[in-house]
Parts: C-alpha cells; structure tokens; sequence
C-alpha cells in the first residue's frame, strides 16, 4: 500500500499559509484587547472626573448652606407668608383627608350594614317558607 507522499515545497506552504492565518488571528484579538482597555481606561477616568465634579458641587452647596446670602427684609417677609401658607394649607390637606377618609368608612358601613340586611330579610323570608311547608 502505497501513501502518497507531500511535496516538501507544498508543504511548507502549507505551514506557512497557516501560520500566516494564526498571525492575522492573534494580530485582530491583540488590536481589539487593547481597543477594549483603552475604553476602559477613558471610561474609568471619566468616573472619576464625575465623581470629582460631585464632590465639588456637594462642597459647593455646603458651603452655600453655612454662609447664606442675608434677604433684604421684604424678601424674608415674604418668605415667611409663603411658608405659613404652606404651613396651612398642609394642614388643610390633612383634615380633608381625614374627612374623606372617615366619610369613606361610614359609607362602607352603610353599606355593609344593608347587604347584612337584605340578607336578613331573605333568611327570614326562607324561614317562613320552611315554616309554612311543615
């Protein structure tokens, strides 16, 4: 049995045409690695840069809070009613709500109160009808 033999030419061109595929494989993962740390790299700066940026604003607004800006005294008058207003209206809110809520109740009640008596009433009237039967 004879097994035909390769050329060594054909070969070796055979090992190197895969060899250069391996090349053009490995050299395509390498560039897309290192595309994929770059994104990275710029994401996690651009972390930082908002987390710096939050930082500031937060100091920012801290230091806004401890050294408030003095309202001419009309502005603080004014400041004042809108805050009482607000003061009674939340309390209007509140009895209103309780009103709703104490008016839903008792109208539930009724409710109930009549589908328990005309359930009665259908009873009674079964009862009777029992009654008379016997």
């Amino acid at each position: 049995m004879d097994i035909p033999t390769i050329p060594n030419q054909i070969f070796l061109l055979i090992v190197l045409v895969i060899v250069a595929i391996v090349l053009i494989i490995i050299v395509f993962q390498w560039k897309s690695i290192s595309k994929s740390k770059n994104s990275i790299a710029i994401l996690e700066k651009e972390i930082e840069l908002k987390k710096m940026s939050m930082v500031e604003k937060d100091i920012e607004s801290k230091r806004l809070m401890d050294n408030p800006i003095p309202l001419p005294q009309d502005q603080q008058d004014r400041l004042s009613e809108i805050r009482q207003s607000t003061t009674e209206a939340r309390s209007r809110v509140g009895f209103l709500h309780s009103e709703i809520n104490e008016r839903l109740a008792r109208l539930e009640a009724e409710t109930e109160q009549k589908k328990l008596e005309k359930m009665l009433a259908e009873i009674e009237e079964k009862e009777n009808k029992i009654k008379n039967m016997k």
